[in-house]
Formats: C-alpha cells, sequence, structure tokens
C-alpha cells in the first residue's frame, strides 16, 4: 500500500510539472518564444489621448507601418496612431502600451486600462496651437486610438482626455511571428508582424541556402524591409532584433515560397 501511495505521489508530481511547464511555454493557446516573457514594463508617463475612425474599427485598419489590413495582421481595432514625437519616423511600429485615462470626467469609472499596438501616425497639424487642434505636434506625446479601443477607457463626448500611459510586453500573438514576401526576383520587400516580446523591429537579416551568411535588410518604412538579394527557390531563415536588444531566429519558408505569401514562421533560437 505504501509503494502504491509513493508511486502515485510521484505520478501526480510529474503530471503538475508538465503542466506547469506548457503553462510558461504556451498562452492563450500559442507557443510563446522565451525572450517574450522577459521583456520589463516601462514606467507611467503622462500624455493625452483622442480617437479617429468609426465605432466598429473602420477607417483605422491600416497605416503608416505598413501592416494592411489589421484584422488580417492578428491587431484587429486594439490599435492606435502615435503622434511624431512617439512614432519617431516608424521605429515604434508594433510596439505594445498599457493606456489609461486619469484626472477628467470623461474617463470610465474605475480608471479601466486598455492594451494597444502602434500601428499608424498621427501627423502633426502646424496650422493649428499643440493645445487647440494640434494634438500630435512636436514635442507632444500623443495617442489618436481607434474608437473601439478609446471607448474602453473614456466616454465618446470627452473627445481628448488626460492619459498615463507606459510600454508593456505584446502578448496575444498566436503563433509565431509572421513575414509577408513581395517584390520581384530582383527586389525583396518583407513585412514582419506578429512579434510578441518588445513588438518594435529594429534589425533584420535573411539567410538563403548558404547557411554561413546571414543578409542585412535595410528597412523601407514601418515594419516594411528591404534587400536586392536574389532570394527566390532558397529556404528562408529571419533573425529579428527588437528594439530591447533581443535577437531570435525564425525558419520562415521552404524553397519554393512565392512573392505574396505570408508565412507563419517556427522558432529556432
Amino acid at each position: 500500500m505504501a509503494t502504491n501511495n509513493v508511486r502515485s505521489f510521484f505520478k501526480l508530481t510529474s503530471i503538475l510539472l508538465i503542466s506547469l511547464v506548457l503553462a510558461l511555454h504556451f498562452e492563450n493557446g500559442a507557443a510563446i518564444t522565451p525572450e517574450y516573457k522577459k521583456y520589463a514594463r516601462g514606467a507611467w508617463k503622462d500624455a493625452h489621448a483622442t480617437f479617429y475612425g468609426e465605432a466598429d474599427g473602420s477607417g483605422t485598419f491600416e497605416g503608416a507601418c505598413g501592416y494592411g489590413d489589421l484584422k488580417d495582421r492578428s491587431y484587429g481595432t486594439q490599435t492606435a496612431a502615435l503622434s511624431f514625437a512617439l512614432f519617431n519616423n516608424g521605429l515604434t511600429c508594433g510596439a505594445c502600451y498599457q493606456i489609461k485615462c486619469v484626472n477628467d470626467k470623461g474617463c470610465k469609472p474605475g480608471n479601466p486600462s486598455v492594451y494597444i499596438t502602434a500601428t499608424n501616425s498621427c501627423p502633426p497639424n502646424y496650422g493649428l496651437p499643440s493645445d487647440q487642434g494640434g494634438w500630435c505636434n512636436p514635442p507632444r506625446e500623443h495617442f489618436d486610438m481607434s474608437q473601439p479601443a478609446f471607448l474602453q477607457i473614456a466616454e465618446y463626448k470627452a473627445g481628448i482626455v488626460p492619459i498615463q500611459y507606459r510600454r508593456v510586453a505584446c502578448r496575444g500573438r498566436k503563433g509565431g511571428i509572421r513575414f509577408t514576401i513581395s517584390g520581384n526576383p530582383y527586389f525583396n520587400l518583407v513585412l514582419v508582424s506578429n512579434v510578441g516580446g518588445a513588438g518594435d523591429v529594429t534589425n533584420l537579416e535573411v539567410q538563403g541556402s548558404d547557411k554561413s551568411k546571414w543578409i542585412p535588410m535595410t528597412r523601407n518604412y514601418g515594419q516594411k524591409w528591404q534587400t536586392n538579394e536574389k532570394l527566390c527557390g532558397q529556404p528562408l531563415k529571419f533573425r529579428v532584433t527588437t528594439s530591447d536588444g533581443k535577437k531570435s531566429v525564425w525558419n520562415a519558408a521552404s524553397g519554393d515560397w512565392q512573392f505574396g505569401q505570408t508565412f507563419q514562421a517556427r522558432y529556432l533560437a
């Protein structure tokens, strides 16, 4: 009887340990690579927020980051256009923020937070004062949110509200990083999306058939990267560097890939 009890104890312990490992590795049913779990939240900062687009999010589904249809890229309506100071010429595309409305009668009760992804730019309007319509003029830090996201923290009639925001890890990204390849045999343009952790990619390299060579890509705009290397017919891997300095390698496509395809890559290292 004692032996059976010991066996049952070790069996239960093993099941619990396996469950814990899986819970740490998976989030919302999707594999989470190690670097996603290590991203540290930033400090709270003060800014303001407005909204654009319609109640269903239409009018916000494309933007200056190059993602195209945000529904297809998994970003949905939890998005915002960033002011000139925050957008940083597109370097912040893909970054995630926690935002809450503060110190205003237009705030929702309890000051709930919303989590958004930077997918667009809010351009300056130098014809208006920064505090009278030129909300995105530098050096103001401002979020022009999709209407569905804004209505989670403030009332529609508020229009513009003071907020606090901070950088957070991008979570809920199901599956691996996605690479969309367009161009022609002499020009390759790669859109990087669905990035967890820091979310914003600061460097991209591609590897073809030559396993000893990583080819640097240059930013075209937003999260679109380019190279003139001839890559047709070669299997592709990508080495991604995010704004927190972390690097990861992804197996994206076999040698029969075609322009216009999107690949959900497999994390390698």
